[in-house]
């Protein structure tokens, strides 16, 4: 209802935060804003469920026996706990495919209102903006609707930079990078002395159009002694017992395949493993 809707923690964030930028806190100023949307449950107004109709809605592109190329480990995680299962007796996949788009929405509109008072403030022009999300979601690939994993959907999230002081805003870049170095690229954004000892790397050289100096590996990990590390190309995983995934983003970004055991991947296989090595050790 309306009434539920302008009491819900999100909206809320966004009217303090449009209450706090009216009364023109001095410069320069830092805020910080924590969506909750998408999170579980999926409630959401009911303005944005009618946008996304359920017969119009679109599964993610899945394949039987996903499953039956990873290590035990990784099957584990993702049938636990058996989302899937009662989903699908029910017939609800499509139905929460459809609330978690009207989540996002949702949170996506509160987004807009913060950027919006923003833009419409005296601080238009000379305030950087950094807008990213804690982990993805399985939406049913690989047998899977939740994150604790170390595949493409659970690590991969939205991370975006602007700064109205340079021309190259707006431009998608598919570099592989960690959260851990928005923290060293504010530093540098916002011309403050580096601070020694912060684990990341600037990427102030990517929002103006330029390469990084070195192309270093994006790492995740969850849970004890389990880790994955992301390039352009590769993404490889290996786990606390030694087992390993191999998958080519190039002809596979779906992850469908796990080239672990194939012919001619060794030293490919070799090369990321000492990559990984060099990153945790």
């Amino acid at each position: 209802t309306k009434e539920q809707e302008q009491k819900h923690p999100d909206k809320l964030c966004a009217d303090n935060f449009i209450k706090y930028i009216s009364k023109k806190p001095g410069q320069p100023f830092f805020a910080a804003l924590g969506f909750y949307k998408p999170h579980l449950p999926w409630y959401a107004p009911k303005r944005w469920v009618a946008k996304y109709p359920l017969e119009q809605t679109i599964l993610p592109d899945m394949i039987e026996n996903d499953l039956s190329d990873v290590p035990p480990i990784a099957a584990q995680w993702a049938m636990h706990p058996r989302d899937e299962e009662t989903l699908s007796r029910y017939g609800l996949r499509k139905e929460a495919v459809r609330h978690y788009k009207a989540s996002i929405s949702y949170a996506d509109e509160q987004v807009g209102r913060v950027l919006k008072a923003i833009f419409n403030s005296t601080y238009n022009g000379n305030t950087i903006i950094v807008i990213w999300s804690d982990n993805g979601f399985h939406l049913g690939e690989k047998q899977h609707w939740r994150k604790f994993t170390l595949w493409e959907e659970a690590t991969h999230v939205p991370l975006i930079i602007y700064d109205p002081t340079i021309a190259y805003n707006g431009k998608v870049i598919d570099t592989p990078v960690s959260l851990i170095d928005i923290f060293p690229t504010l530093e540098q954004l916002a011309e403050i002395p580096a601070k020694e000892g912060v684990d990341g790397r600037s990427l102030i050289n990517l929002t103006k159009g330029k390469a990084l100096e070195e192309k270093v590996p994006a790492l995740m990990t969850w849970g004890k002694d389990n880790h994955s590390i992301r390039l352009e190309e590769w993404r490889y995983t290996q786990y606390a017992d030694g087992s390993e995934e191999l998958y080519n983003h190039i002809s596979d970004p779906n992850e469908f395949r796990n080239l672990i055991g194939s012919e001619g991947i060794e030293e490919i296989r070799e090369s990321l493993q000492t990559k990984m090595a060099n990153i945790i050790n």
